[in-house]
């Protein structure tokens, strides 16, 4: 994903791109069900996969990302750039409030006995953000 940050007095304020990584840490009381074929789990990591790919990889993954108050927002989007995929969001799309966006997104569709407890964003190697659940 590629962000840039609008008002923002560094190089972000450039477009530039990360390959980001999220971590994704559910609680619960796992399945007690002898014979159960998710017996032991809290979510089987397929399920999960699915569902974080259908909530976050799929709309934010090769994608520009800039906040709607940018005044290049819609100058990006109405030229006639080869750029499919760029998304206005209602906020700066720094690491902390994607974070948050994320969170909000996975805690919506998770089965009413899960918790998200933590989310890890890694935008590089040595920069991540953190969000713990209630």
């Amino acid at each position: 994903m590629a962000h840039a940050l609008w008002n923002y007095e560094g190089k972000c304020k450039n477009i530039h791109g990360h390959s980001y990584v999220l971590y994704v840490t559910l609680s619960g009381t796992p399945v007690n069900e002898k014979g159960h074929p998710e017996d032991g789990m809290l979510m089987d990591f397929g399920k999960l996969k699915k569902l974080i790919q259908k909530q976050v990889v799929d709309e934010f993954d090769h994608t520009f990302v800039i906040n709607e108050n940018s005044p290049q927002a819609d100058n990006l989007i109405n030229s006639n750039l080869p750029f499919e995929n760029i998304k206005k969001l209602p906020f700066q799309p720094t690491s902390e409030n994607l974070i948050m966006h994320f969170a909000e997104k996975i805690k919506s569709t998770l089965p009413e006995n899960l918790n998200l407890h933590s989310l890890k964003l890694s935008e590089t190697d040595t920069s991540y953000v953190e969000w713990f659940g209630d």
